[in-house]
C-alpha cells in the first residue's frame, strides 16, 4: 500500500481536496482508502443506540455490522493515540491510502493553502511537503522550493501524486 498526505491549517481546503482526489483517483480504476486525523474529541455513534450503550457500559471495542457497512469503534480510555503506522496496518490492502492531517508524520504530503485563511505556509520548514496546492499560485511560488499547483485543478494534483508514487 502506498500512502500520500494532504496537510495544512484549518480552512485551507484539505477535506474538499481529499474528497475530489478520492473521486478522481478511483475514477481512474485505483482503489483508495482514507485516514483523517482529528485534533478534537469526536463520536461517530449516537446516544441511546445499542452500540453507544455497549461503549458506555465499558466495552473496549464495538463492531457494528450491517449489510452495507462495518464500523469498528475502539475506546482509548486514557491510552495514547496509536501511531499512524499501527493504524495503517489495520486497513485492508488498497492501491493508495490518502491521509488528511498528520502534519508531524514523515510521509510525503501536499500542503493545501488558502490566502483567506491567513495562516503561514508549512512547506518552507518541512521537507515531507512535496508540493503546495493553493488558490493563489502566483503569490506562493516565490516562497517555496517545490511545485505549486492550483488547488482547484484536481486532475493535475492527482497526476502529481500518482507520478510521485509510480501508480
Amino acid at each position: 500500500m502506498k500512502i500520500y498526505g494532504i496537510t495544512g491549517w484549518k480552512n485551507a481546503g484539505k477535506t474538499g481536496l481529499m474528497e475530489r482526489l478520492v473521486t478522481e483517483i478511483t475514477g481512474r480504476g485505483l482503489t483508495v482508502s482514507t485516514v483523517k486525523h482529528a485534533h478534537h474529541s469526536f463520536d461517530v455513534d449516537q446516544p441511546g443506540r445499542d452500540s453507544y450503550r455497549h461503549r458506555a457500559a465499558g466495552a473496549g471495542e464495538v463492531l457494528l455490522v450491517s449489510g452495507t457497512r462495518i464500523a469498528l469503534m475502539q475506546e482509548l480510555r486514557g491510552a495514547p493515540e496509536p501511531p499512524l503506522a499501527d493504524l495503517l496496518a489495520r486497513l485492508s490492502p488498497v492501491d493508495l491510502v490518502l491521509i488528511e492531517g498528520y502534519k508531524q508524520c514523515r510521509h510525503p504530503k501536499i500542503e493545501a493553502w488558502r490566502t483567506s485563511a491567513g495562516n503561514p505556509l508549512i512547506a518552507p520548514g518541512d521537507p515531507t511537503i512535496r508540493a503546495i496546492a493553493t488558490d493563489t499560485p502566483a503569490d506562493v511560488a516565490s516562497q517555496v522550493d517545490c511545485p505549486v499547483l492550483n488547488l482547484n485543478d484536481t486532475s493535475t494534483i492527482a497526476d502529481f501524486i500518482l507520478r510521485e508514487l509510480d501508480l
